[in-house]
């Protein structure tokens, strides 16, 4: 499929990668089979948003409540994560892309923290796509430890709390150097953030597809791509493209 000429790209395009589980399941799989599925998604997805001019992309990988899944797929999930980096990483390094974490580092087992490091380390450096992931995020979390560190500076005497605006919450959040999501997809036809991005989705555009997210693929991106480029984004204020009046 050729890149099609779009009026209007997103700069920052954020996905929920929902529906691995339910895909398995819809074809007596594994779910094991489904997450592995979906990381083939997520390489098409990478190449298609480069290809698209998109500057982020954000991928939530894995959230704070996630945890409480069954042991047996959170290690699964892990495992797929250790190989994505160890895998791919040259690549995504070759083709120019930014890898950044965004999530609570503070609990992460094992070797996840220095591999999600030398990612970051890795292609720090790179000027082509930046590829966000979510990962151990949570949107209320990211707030919290936000919050957390704008009052220890005010208990400390380095902040006048009166001065605290959205701007300076803005700087203390996981996002601080992403400009917010242009576009939020979420896959399976569930439509509800699920804690992602809470702050940054403020005035976001959304789109809700069917599809889980193993079936998501350079075809579906575009057709995004384009469904956004037909939305009117005001931010609150008047449309700029008059309308016509009736009778």
């Amino acid at each position: 499929m050729a890149t099609p000429e779009l009026a209007i790209i997103p700069r920052h395009v954020a996905i929920i990668m929902d529906g691995n589980g339910r895909w398995a399941n819809k074809r007596g799989l594994p779910r094991t089979v489904g997450h592995s599925k979906g990381m083939e998604a997520v390489r098409e997805t990478v190449k298609a948003a480069g290809e698209a001019g998109v500057e982020y992309l954000t991928l939530f990988a894995f959230s704070s409540e996630n945890w409480s899944r069954p042991e047996a797929e959170v290690n699964d999930l892990m495992g797929l994560l250790r190989r994505f980096i160890r895998r791919d990483l040259a690549e995504l390094h070759h083709s120019n892309v930014r890898i950044r974490i965004i999530g609570d580092r503070v609990k992460l087992r094992g070797d996840l923290l220095p591999l999600l490091l030398e990612a970051e380390e890795t292609t720090r450096n790179n000027t082509a796509l930046t590829l966000v992931i979510a990962f151990n995020y949570g949107s209320r979390d990211e707030i919290v430890r936000a919050t957390l560190s704008l009052a220890k500076d005010v208990r400390a005497g380095l902040l006048d709390p009166e001065a605290i605006d959205a701007a300076m919450i803005c700087g203390r959040l996981d996002t601080a150097d992403i400009p917010d999501p242009d576009l939020i997809i979420r896959t399976s036809g569930e439509e509800r953030l699920s804690n992602f991005l809470l702050w940054q989705a403020a005035y976001s555009e959304f789109l809700f597809i069917p599809e889980y997210w193993p079936d998501f693929d350079k075809q579906l991106f575009f057709q995004a791509l384009k469904v956004y480029a037909s939305r009117d984004r005001r931010f609150g204020a008047v449309s700029a493209t008059p309308t016509a009046v009736v009778g």
